[in-house]
């Protein structure tokens, strides 16, 4: 069987001055090992992506963290508290490209921003500074150059539903690196992991679909020394490749 294609919105960034499409390399090195699948990236510029016509060849889509943020007019009326750091780009092809993607049933896994993306395109509402809010801890990475310490794991995380089945255990530790986070969750989504204050921390589209989940954390993040992250990407992966055996994808 080939393999199946995952498709990777990217994100909008200057690079040596002229407005750029960028996806972190360790998001498609882990679609590629992890999940075992074929990488595509998705410029997110204005008129530069049909979503039907993306969608046909899609197998899976993978939501990548990044550095901006969601406009918080997609789930409210607030001002963004950080208006430097806001993709509208991103967000007017991710948004609808996640509701059609459930709609059509194609496995998402939505990390960091991606996660925030998929709460916010089914309803939900999010924090902007989850460290301003009274009873919250402080959920950003530390502020240091050194990725092992950036990603290292930080705190605990209860899990439930199918997630705590899928991966066999009730609590696991994760990294970090997120100053937003879920304030209501959107209707369609169940709560499938929480930190020690009761920040979510994954979610799941609960009808019908067979993968589609959002963490809060970094799995793609060293990957293979991550039993947890790397039995995530397969299942990922597995769900990709039912898509190619039920006739649904390219």
């Amino acid at each position: 069987m080939k393999r199946p294609i995952v498709v990777i919105p990217c994100s909008t960034e200057t690079v040596s001055g002229l407005t750029s499409d960028t996806a972190g390399r360790k998001y498609s090195a882990a679609v590629t090992e992890g999940a075992e699948c074929q990488p595509l990236l998705l410029p997110v510029g204005k008129g530069l992506a049909d979503i039907g016509s993306v969608l046909d060849v899609a197998s899976g889509i993978l939501l990548t963290g990044a550095i901006a943020n969601v406009h918080p007019d997609n789930y409210g009326n607030e001002e963004p508290l950080l208006p430097d750091a806001i993709d509208r780009d991103r967000d007017a092809v991710t948004l609808p490209l996640i509701r059609a993607a459930i709609e059509r049933k194609v496995p998402i896994m939505a990390i960091c921003r991606g996660f925030q993306e998929l709460n916010v395109a089914l309803g939900g509402t999010l924090h902007q500074a989850v460290h301003a809010v009274d009873g919250y801890a402080d959920h950003r990475e530390p502020k240091v150059t050194d990725f092992d310490v950036m990603f290292a794991v930080r705190h605990p995380i209860k899990l439930t539903g199918e997630l705590k089945k899928w991966i066999g255990q009730d609590e696991i530790m994760v990294n970090s690196l997120h100053g937003q986070g879920i304030k209501d969750l959107a209707k369609p989504l169940v709560a499938e992991a929480f930190a020690e204050d009761g920040l979510v921390e994954a979610v799941r589209v609960a009808a019908g679909n067979t993968f589609s989940l959002g963490v809060q954390w970094h799995p793609e993040w060293q990957l293979h020394s991550n039993p947890v992250s790397l039995a995530l990407f397969r299942r990922f992966g597995d769900a990709a490749r039912g898509m190619i055996a039920k006739g649904q994808a390219a």
